[in-house]
């Protein structure tokens, strides 16, 4: 009999712990949707700045604009990244922009074009990398990019322009924030194909529990902004909720946190 009222207690205690609770809350599945090249082309702009959706704006540096569109998502309490500019191994060198990182600087020169690029986003909280597919794998120029975000207390996260980048490694080694991006949103201008990268970026964040897709302003921007804002329904169906980036990390840190 004593037996049976202690299990009964156990159930009891279970059913009421604020554990189980918790663990549910912090068991969200969570997306962020990175919209790039802010600071640059006009097309989508007022449509993300001006929406609904807690989108994370990625703000080119040392333009007209930089500072007008970060000053423009912070008053509408939109998360402001830096989108550094980093040399790719293909396309032209005008697409980056003034003062990118290329290989050809030196350590002190990278961090110096960094901490420029910061300053001129204001707000900004984290960077990812304009291109540079031919910058990130140079473990040299990462590691000075790196150690700039650990100072300024920044999470990075990788555009996922190269499979042989060096973010991952340099980032666990200095215990930097990270995150990679899933999917891209607009690399075909169709707002019916954003749709779809939407739907994949839904099904990514299942299996994962958190996703992160990126899309652009500019030439593309008003596509972009046309099918995100029609996959939003989606994505309440599937109680996903659409978060700005630091998010994630707190939320990957409680789960981390759980007791098994």
């Amino acid at each position: 009999m004593r037996r049976i009222i202690l299990f009964v207690s156990l159930i009891q205690f279970l059913l009421a712990s604020p554990i189980s609770a918790q663990q549910d809350d912090t068991h969200e599945l969570m997306a962020a949707i990175i919209i790039d090249d802010f600071g640059g082309g006009i097309g989508g702009v007022q449509d993300f700045l001006e929406g609904d959706v807690p989108i994370t704006a990625a703000v080119m540096p040392f333009t007209e604009n930089s500072k007008k569109h970060a000053e423009w998502a912070h008053k509408n309490n939109i998360e402001v990244m830096v989108h550094l500019p980093m040399e790719p191994k293909k396309g032209k060198r005008s697409w980056l922009g003034p003062k990118p990182i290329t290989v050809d600087l030196t350590t002190k020169e990278v961090k110096q074009r960094v901490y420029e690029a910061i300053k001129s986003v204001p707000y900004a909280v984290g960077l990812n990398n304009h291109m540079g597919s031919k910058a990130v794998e140079n473990e040299r120029i990462v590691r000075a990019i790196v150690e700039i975000a650990k100072e300024k207390d920044f999470y990075i996260i990788d555009s996922g322009t190269s499979p042989k980048s060096k973010f991952p490694e340099v980032t666990e080694e200095l215990g930097v924030p990270f995150l990679k991006r899933d999917v891209f949103l607009d690399d075909i201008s169709s707002s019916t194909y954003v749709r779809s990268q939407m739907i994949r970026l839904a099904k990514t964040t299942e299996v994962k529990g958190i996703g992160i897709a990126i899309g652009h302003v500019g030439i593309t921007g008003k596509v972009c902004s046309v099918g995100v804002f029609q996959s939003l329904q989606e994505f309440e169906k599937r109680h996903i909720k659409i978060v700005p980036v630091s998010e994630l990390f707190t939320n990957r840190l409680k789960q981390n946190l759980l007791p098994d």
